[in-house]
């Protein structure tokens, strides 16, 4: 029980701070802290509750820079796919295993979700390790794709932070607009996705820890706060490649079916 509330609550402030630094945060590292201590679809669900209240905070702290025009152009297409992918997610969680096996006492049990999140958490994790993708921009015209695609993988996965960079990177935005303008667009984003993992939320309200949400929350909390302060002072790229190869490890054992 200590582990577990030092282990997600550690993570959630570092994500929520990451997410002023990198191309990934809170959703990509939550996604795979809580689904060491719950079932993946739960976790899923898990993270973005604490991702919407904190982006709702964050949106308090620097929403007065987010570019309004930017907002619309990305939000709406992210909102409609966030949705769909939602649906998609609840979709796929309903179904029996590809793969299970035992090997040196360890059994694995292979599903189209573990490797769909897998495969997703691997290819975020390699935007931040490989220099040619961390570096990976997009067109300004391509921003209504962007918000799609970002919006899609945000409902399926919980993870859209790296694509939502590589699309607005090139927006012409400053240091604070582009963060603000993330935050309103990640809120936006979260509010349609919740509305697909309310239902599976409400059925499997006896499996929720109140007080691990909670103090997961204010320590995200916590951790935009932080980050907010250090905006303009800090570049943390060695903790962004250590996050990065952590996920890339949870990918693999995700997908191999041991998590």
């Amino acid at each position: 029980m200590v582990v577990e509330y030092i282990t997600i609550c550690f993570f959630s402030l570092l994500g929520s701070g990451l997410t002023f630094f990198s191309g990934f945060g809170l959703g990509t590292i939550l996604v795979p802290i809580f689904a060491i201590f719950f079932p993946l679809e739960l976790a899923i669900s898990l993270t973005a509750i604490v991702h919407f209240l904190n982006n709702a905070f964050k949106l308090v702290l620097v929403g007065k820079n987010a570019n309004r025009n930017i907002v619309f152009k990305f939000g709406i297409p992210a909102i409609v796919s966030a949705f769909i992918g939602a649906f998609i997610l609840t979709l796929l969680s309903g179904m029996e295993p590809l793969l299970t096996y035992s090997m040196f006492h360890i059994t694995g049990s292979v599903t189209i979700t573990k490797l769909i999140i897998g495969g997703l958490l691997c290819f975020f994790a390699l935007v931040d390790i490989i220099p040619s993708l961390s570096k990976l921009e997009f067109n300004k015209k391509y921003i209504p794709l962007g918000g799609f695609l970002s919006g899609f993988f945000g409902g399926l996965s919980g993870n859209q932070g790296a694509l939502r960079t590589a699309f607005l990177i090139r927006a012409g935005l400053s240091k604070e607009q582009f963060v603000a303008t993330g935050v309103v667009i990640a809120l936006l984003i979260d509010i349609s996705r919740l509305g697909i993992y309310s239902s599976d939320i409400v059925k499997q309200h006896d499996k929720l820890d109140y007080l691990l949400l909670t103090m997961a929350v204010l320590s995200a909390f916590l951790g935009a706060y932080v980050g907010n302060k250090l905006l303009k002072k800090v570049t943390i790229q060695f903790l962004q490649n250590f996050v990065a190869i952590m996920l890339l490890l949870f990918s693999i054992l995700l997908m191999t079916g041991i998590l």
